[in-house]
């Protein structure tokens, strides 16, 4: 890997912040929600994220790439 960063939105972000990333997109059915249909990258310190499901598998290729696939190298870890 190049880097530890990646592009999510208009914001180049470390991998090592992302928590978590959302693997449905967000619905919560409000009538002024502007997230809907969005993925949420989770970053620590209580911070969000809201990208593409494009941006959204683009950060898990590269969160793999970093971390290592653990299912590629043959562990059996899942």
């Amino acid at each position: 890997m190049d880097s530890p960063l990646i592009v999510i939105d208009d914001k180049h972000v470390p991998l090592y912040r992302i928590v978590w990333v959302a693997d449905l997109p967000h619905f919560c059915g409000e009538d002024d929600c502007t997230r809907e249909g969005e993925y949420e990258i989770r970053l620590d310190v209580d911070d969000s994220l809201w990208t593409s499901q494009q941006g959204r598998d683009d950060v898990i290729e590269a969160l793999r790439k970093w971390c290592g696939d653990p299912q590629a190298d043959g562990d059996d870890l899942y």
